[in-house]
């Protein structure tokens, strides 16, 4: 089903008003593609002062390439990342990335890159503890595929504008977002990453609308309540 051509408005207005409020936002900070790429792994529940600190770990210990991962223990790296949190769990989780990484493209991300988008992300989420929001930051940030990433942030600024509801799944979420907008990457990664300061300024589990860009942009309170 198609957006209705207002809703398909309003999320391009939306990323009108917070451009013209916070500008660009310069994501994702990685210096590599496999940087990228594990750090959004790393970050999957959790704030990313603390992915910083694991990611920071990492390079001081020049492990941040798939080769590196690969060969150290899982006890070595969960150690290494313990600040980002679940530390044995995404230790785990980097691990079976690496090792699809190297069963199907040798070990560089780079051969990713000749693969459509709607193909890496199948493959992607086949992969044991990649689900649908890591798959497409992966895919928007370390490969630039035209992948929007929805988060928590993201359906909540919806719904409190009544765009989708309440329990909208990810899915949902990201074709209404993905049919509204020009497949542009250099959009999806702003869009992303402008919600995201949005959602932590203003829309927390507690609205806070005072000051928000989006605050004299229309919501619907009977179908998704504020607060």
């Amino acid at each position: 089903e198609t957006p209705a051509p207002d809703a398909r408005r309003r999320i391009r207005k939306f990323y009108d008003l917070l451009h013209a409020a916070y500008g660009p936002q310069g994501w994702w900070p990685a210096e590599t593609r496999f940087e990228c790429a594990a750090g959004a792994i790393l970050t999957q529940n959790a704030s990313w002062k603390n992915v910083e600190k694991a990611v920071g770990a990492l390079r001081e210990n020049s492990m941040l390439d798939a080769e590196s991962i690969r060969s150290v223990s899982a006890k070595r790296l969960s150690v290494l990342i313990r600040p980002c949190g679940y530390h044995n769990l995404k230790a785990a989780r980097l691990k079976n990335f690496v090792d699809f990484l190297f069963a199907s493209y040798g070990g560089e991300m780079e051969n990713m890159l000749g693969e459509d988008a709607e193909t890496l992300r199948e493959k992607l989420l086949g992969v044991n503890g990649v689900g649908e929001e890591t798959a497409d930051s992966i895919l928007l940030y370390a490969l630039e595929k035209p992948a929007f990433v929805v988060d928590a942030y993201t359906k909540r600024i919806l719904s409190r504008h009544g765009l989708v509801a309440r329990r909208a799944g990810y899915g949902e979420t990201r074709k209404l977002l993905t049919e509204s907008l020009p497949r542009d990457i250099g959009m999806f990664n702003e869009y992303h990453a402008l919600v995201v300061r949005t959602g932590k300024l203003h829309c927390s589990k507690t609205a806070r609308c005072a000051g928000c860009p989006l605050e004299g942009a229309p919501h619907d309170p009977k179908r998704s309540p504020l607060g």
